[in-house]
């Protein structure tokens, strides 16, 4: 029988693939992107420069930024360690589509990857500074493209267990042509990966565009249902799943995210369940796959959760950075 042994939760802000002297650099992307409160109103960076703690200031030093940035990058290599010992054979990616493959025309709720394979290419030309180009292609092949392993086998069994389960998932079988796993996806490849060779499934979740954004409640019963099929699977392997994104951004919340936090560690699913989805709103929204993993783990007990609330502006935009595991 198969069990879910190992559970990941990790930020994978670009700010992570980014020297911490670019972390000053994202005021120029902040200045012109659109923001909100922690009600989820919507605001720009100037109206977000009015409501700032008196504190953020003294988040933005040149020691602050050094002092978080090595402790992620610890924290983030802590894990990859963690999955390289853990025996696991085979990772559950429980990730977000920022209408990278996903669109208006085709938004799904729930996705299960199901292909042989799945791709990951070098990032195409976009528009933006060269520092946050060099940021963002981190998450992608530096020159070819690349054909990961999937088990579609076990992507089968959960898209068959879940639909039993009343599940309406969308399932596919590859990507376009020229075109490769989003960022939550290609940071597990590039990062927690990096050296191993190991057959994922990817879960895409539709976390940040409405209308049809599932609720807390709903990610953590797909949570539940995706340790129930794995559990029902006959082979005799041992299971990760790996929450990536979050916590808080593009304005770091911290009562956000120790709430959060508290929940997890205290095994308080209902209080997952139960967060205003006023409050999952923009980058928040990827607290949905950390929800949906907790309740595919909630057996397992937590080892390490390392928080830094990585301001990176005046009006305190950033990233809650998170980094934990449980078995």
């Amino acid at each position: 029988m198969a069990k879910i042994t190992l559970g990941i939760g990790t930020s994978h802000t670009p700010m992570l693939n980014a020297p911490v002297t670019d972390w000053p650099k994202f005021i120029e992307l902040d200045l012109h992107r659109a923001h909100q409160d922690k009600d989820g109103n919507s605001l720009n960076y100037a109206e977000l420069l009015k409501l700032a703690g008196p504190h953020i200031p003294r988040e933005i030093t040149e020691g602050k930024f050094l002092w978080k940035h090595t402790k992620a990058l610890a924290a983030l290599e802590h894990l990859h360690q963690v999955v390289k010992k853990s025996e696991i054979d085979v990772l559950i990616i429980v990730g977000d589509d920022q209408k990278e493959l996903y669109k208006d025309n085709n938004m799904p709720s729930i996705l299960m990857y199901r292909g042989e394979t799945i791709r990951n290419v070098p990032l195409k030309s976009r528009p933006g500074p060269e520092w946050a180009r060099t940021a963002s292609a981190k998450y992608y092949e530096a020159k070819y493209e690349k054909e990961y392993p999937v088990d579609s086998a076990l992507a089968m069994h959960l898209i068959h267990h879940l639909i039993d389960a009343e599940f309406d998932v969308s399932c596919a079988d590859s990507i376009q042509d020229g075109q490769g796993e989003g960022h939550a996806f290609g940071f597990v490849h590039n990062r927690l990966l990096q050296d191993i060779e190991m057959p994922v499934v990817p879960i895409f979740l539709n976390t940040y565009y409405p209308p049809n954004q599932p609720t807390p409640k709903r990610c953590f019963k797909l949570g539940q249902q995706i340790k129930k099929a794995v559990e029902s699977w006959p082979q005799d392997i041992k299971v990760g799943v790996v929450a990536s994104g979050g916590l808080s951004h593009f304005t770091v919340d911290e009562d956000l995210d120790n709430f959060v936090m508290d929940a997890l560690r205290s095994k308080s699913y209902d209080n997952l369940c139960n967060i205003p989805l006023n409050k999952l709103n923009s980058g928040n929204s990827e607290i949905r796959n950390w929800i949906c993993m907790a309740g595919a783990c909630e057996g397992l007990d937590l080892q390490l959760m390392d928080y830094y609330p990585a301001y990176r502006t005046l009006a305190g935009t950033g990233t809650g950075l998170c980094f934990a595991h449980w078995e």
